[in-house]
């Protein structure tokens, strides 16, 4: 049996769970990537979308390097990582690899990039056992063969490679390009919390830099770029606020859930995102700051009733907590109510919760709400609504123009859904119940005809179909419609309204915890988030405003 050089393989994570780890050595000549590669692997853990082996990457004599994918999964190069994947060709057999390369593993939106740094040369390998690991390898004309064979066939360098609409004429595209490239170092420490490893970097501290919106309604994903330090260092927060709710509300039948790569990856991202968005807002802290005492009380109430206190920014996202503001469908005050809901919290809960005598603009009606649940048409079918604008210009009595009231309504129906034993075994009950106050619940129960998009009959039906035990993922892998503005549901279990409903109410209240806690740590209500404004806590990451800052602009 021939001997030549080892060479091992330097390899470095792009985003999600593991990017943290920086760089990692795997000891050559071959290492396969995947969900369960087995021993001497790269386990992807927490990465949607890649088959146990996802591809192989071999180094030979004199450090040149190949990668080729297994089977048919996905593989595509890149001479760095800022690029559009979805116009790059999945690569179908071997291909080389030069340092500072970027190779994604998986489908588009899915999977995992990894960077690519450098092979290493150290001792020597054995040639028989190269065969044996990468015999299952496809290559491009069919079939399979070992790496040796197939590089061969294809030549030293291919002649050509058509990646997305660019065609090279002499070595690949990515195979210049990456000679140019130089990667970075970045120091990183470890640190547990949380009954999680939790890595902490230095990042360029991100603070108010425009006047911009109050609040960011959706994100697209495919535009915004996700910056990897901030990712992870919101992994702490995500956890303590959305994903410790969810293992406490699962119990035994989500044990996992304490790790980050059992996380919903893609609300994660999109969490992420939405923060870096609404952090640049000068507007975001000028309402923050005037509606602290609301902001407080909403807490305190949240707490009182054992429910995550991250759901204090619904009313937050739905009116800037302005009882006045009314939608074209009617909802109106701080938690956008609907009139019927009103109604059915009074009959159900008992509660002191009234919409009455309302009236309807151009006519001496008097309108008061006798349905406990809407009509699934509002704008076409409801009593209050002209050519699908809302008639109602005041009503005689109605608290959901009372913050007390109307919070006390939504403790009642966000509690219906936290508290749903097939959405508490789900692993994403939190996201969910955040979810179900756009789209409600299970008004069936009221109408007697199930409604589509409300969350308990979509969650059951998405389960069904896709042959789950529970769906801890349901809501990112239903985030497909690019923004909250399209009016279909573009494959998804929900509306794109709610797809894109969650991840801003987690990401404005992660700011209000920075902002409250830095100006008003003294406050009850905010004195327990302090722990987060110092030491290595998340909002060290934030050029939080003062309050005198943010008093001063206009």
């Amino acid at each position: 049996m021939s001997t030549q050089e080892r060479w091992d393989i330097a390899l470095k994570v792009l985003g999600g769970p593991l990017a943290g780890m920086g760089e990692q050595v795997f000891r050559g000549p071959v290492v396969r990537l995947g969900a369960n590669p087995g021993p001497g692997g790269f386990k992807l853990g927490g990465y949607r979308g890649l088959d146990a082996r996802q591809c192989v990457i071999t180094a030979y004599t004199g450090g040149q390097v190949s990668v080729a994918p297994v089977g048919s999964n996905q593989i595509r190069l890149a001479p760095h990582s800022n690029v559009k994947w979805k116009e790059i060709d999945p690569i179908t057999g071997p291909e080389y690899l030069s340092d500072g390369c970027a190779v994604h593993l998986g489908p588009v939106g899915r999977g995992a990039t990894i960077e690519f740094v450098e092979a290493r040369r150290l001792g020597v390998w054995e040639k028989g056992r190269l065969a044996s690991d990468v015999a299952d390898v496809a290559i491009a004309d069919g079939g399979s063969a070992n790496i040796d064979q197939a590089i061969t066939r294809k030549g030293p360098v291919p002649a050509s490679y058509k990646v997305g609409n660019v065609q090279t004429s002499t070595a690949p595209f990515w195979f210049l390009g990456c000679m140019f490239l130089m990667s970075s170092a970045t120091a990183v420490s470890l640190l547990a919390i949380g009954g999680f490893v939790y890595f902490q970097r230095n990042v360029v501290e991100l603070g108010p830099d425009e006047p911009g919106y109050e609040f960011y309604e959706s994100i697209d994903l495919e535009t915004a770029a996700v910056d990897t330090d901030l990712f992870e260092g919101l992994q702490k927060p995500f956890y303590d606020f959305v994903m410790a709710p969810n293992a406490e509300a699962a119990g035994g039948a989500q044990k996992d859930l304490d790790a980050p790569e059992n996380w919903d990856q893609i609300f994660l991202q999109y969490t992420t995102a939405s923060v870096d968005r609404h952090v640049r807002a000068w507007k975001v802290f000028r309402r923050l700051e005037a509606i602290k005492s609301d902001y407080a009380k909403v807490v305190s109430q949240l707490r009182a009733s054992e429910l995550p206190e991250v759901m204090a920014a619904i009313p937050y996202q739905e009116s800037r907590y302005r009882p006045e503001l009314q939608s074209v469908v009617c909802a109106k005050g701080y938690w956008q109510f609907m009139p019927e809901v009103a109604l059915r919290v009074e009959r159900k809960a008992g509660l002191p919760f009234k919409v009455r005598d309302c009236k309807l603009r151009g006519t001496n009606v008097k309108w008061t709400p006798k349905e406990l649940a809407p009509p699934n048409m509002v704008a076409k079918n409801g009593e209050y609504m002209d050519e699908g604008q809302c008639m109602i210009d005041g009503c005689a009595v109605d608290d959901r123009l009372d913050l007390k009231k109307s919070t006390d309504a939504s403790m009642y129906t966000l509690g219906e859904a936290f508290r749903d034993p097939t959405l508490r075994r789900s692993g994403s009950v939190v996201q969910m119940t955040i979810a179900s106050h756009n789209a409600g619940y299970d008004d069936g129960r009221f109408t007697g005809r199930k409604k589509s998009s409300n969350i308990l009959i979509s969650y059951n039906k998405w389960i069904k179909k896709n042959g789950k035990a529970r769906g801890p993922y349901y809501y990112g892998d239903n985030i497909l419609c690019r923004t909250h503005e399209e009016k279909s549901w573009c494959g998804g279990a929900m509306p794109a309204e709610t797809q894109h409903y969650v991840y801003s109410i987690v990401a404005q209240h992660l700011l209000a915890v920075c902002y409250y806690a830095q100006n008003y740590g003294e406050d009850r209500a905010f004195n327990p988030w302090v722990q987060y404004t110092t030491g290595d806590g998340y909002c060290k990451r934030f050029k939080i405003p003062s309050r005198a800052e943010v008093l001063r602009q206009k």
